[in-house]
């Protein structure tokens, strides 16, 4: 919107002329995000609270779990308002790639509300049903899968992806290209919801994350950096750092009232809305593999659970009674049943979360 109103004024007042670099615009996105959580933060708090709308702990969890009972859920409504505002503000909003990813972030957001109010509200123990909520999923996929397919904007890159390590070489999906897109939102919104499981956890890697994707949404959309790394330019996307950075304030500011003890919850409005635009932004910019790298927490945390679940069922099959391979799934809850303090795993996780971010960004040069 600023960027709209202000930027044709430049002939009248060259200050204006600021507003066509995007590391300005980013850099006013982030801290207006970070600025709109801390002011808006304290009264989506005490709304969340006057309505009881407090999170609820499975009976079969950490013991030290139940202190949080009652803790204001939801949160994920603050983290949205967080980013969408700054995005519109500061954003080229005729830009494909920044609609693209708002609209991956409220379809995902919508998911996930839908999922806390059935839970919160109506006190339907499971929430959304498991297929209405992965039909969500699955439908965002086809849907960006297919406007990056059949988009002429995308054409110069086509099914094609960026592949680390290895200087230009690519991996080309070809007609695997949508399904390709469908698992990768589809699972990087379901590994934030299961990582957010320990205060400050998933908001802290999925900020980390962020701006890792920030990063390299820049360079993408810069021909010269592209060209020196030897990845391929895309026209228009390095407006993505834009939102990417506000995605990087709202964490940032959200973690200010999520960290232990938290005095707010992000829930599946937030967790799905953040993995879900994360992953969108990864495909956008062709750097779907990178999530890999990038979230590799989040992959760590969802193969927790399903070796969990596979050896359940194995040793159950074969034994006639099923034995858990982890003292409990996801990870973390693992470590805390070891006795680790919880503050300890989180920051553990995020130094984990810091150097996959490093080691992915480094993959432009080390090829």
């Amino acid at each position: 919107m600023l960027f709209h109103l202000l930027y044709p004024l430049r002939d009248y007042f060259s200050g204006f002329n600021v507003f066509q670099y995007i590391t300005f615009r980013s850099a006013g996105a982030a801290v207006s995000a970070l600025l709109i959580s801390f002011m808006v933060g304290p009264f989506v708090i005490r709304l969340l609270h006057k309505h009881g709308l407090g999170e609820e702990i499975r009976s079969d969890g950490p013991e030290s779990h139940q202190a949080k009972k009652g803790t204001p859920t939801m949160g994920g409504l603050l983290i949205l308002t967080a980013i969408i505002l700054p995005t519109l503000l500061w954003a080229d909003l005729f830009n494909h790639y920044v609609q693209l990813a708002l609209f991956a972030t409220c379809w995902m957001g919508f998911v996930g509300w839908l999922d806390d109010y059935l839970k919160v509200v109506k006190k339907i123990e499971k929430g959304l049903v498991a297929r209405y909520k992965l039909f969500g999923q699955i439908t965002l996929g086809l849907i960006i899968g297919s406007i990056v397919y059949f988009s002429p904007e995308w054409e110069s890159v086509g099914t094609r992806s960026y592949l680390p390590f290895f200087k230009g070489y690519q991996i080309d999906y070809g007609v695997f290209y949508i399904p390709m897109v469908v698992f990768a939102v589809t699972w990087f919104s379901n590994a934030v919801n299961l990582t957010d499981g320990l205060d400050g956890l998933a908001t802290g890697l999925v900020c980390i994350a962020a701006l890792a994707f920030t990063v390299m949404a820049y360079a993408t959309g810069n021909s010269i950096i592209a060209n020196y790394l030897y990845i391929d330019y895309l026209a228009g996307s390095g407006e993505m750092t834009v939102f990417l950075s506000a995605m990087v304030g709202a964490t940032l500011g959200f973690l200010w009232f999520n960290s232990k003890p938290a005095q707010v919850i992000m829930g599946d409005t937030g967790a799905l809305a953040l993995g879900g635009a994360l992953g969108v932004a990864a495909i956008l910019i062709k750097k779907e593999i990178l999530l890999v790298f990038v979230g590799s927490v989040f992959l760590m945390e969802t193969l927790s659970v399903v070796i969990q679940v596979l050896y359940f069922r194995y040793t159950k099959r074969k034994f006639g009674e099923g034995v858990r391979f982890f003292k409990m799934a996801p990870i973390h809850h693992h470590f805390e049943l070891k006795g680790m303090d919880e503050s300890k795993i989180v920051v553990r996780f995020w130094i984990i979360g810091i150097l996959s971010a490093i080691i992915s960004l480094s993959t432009f040069k080390l090829r």
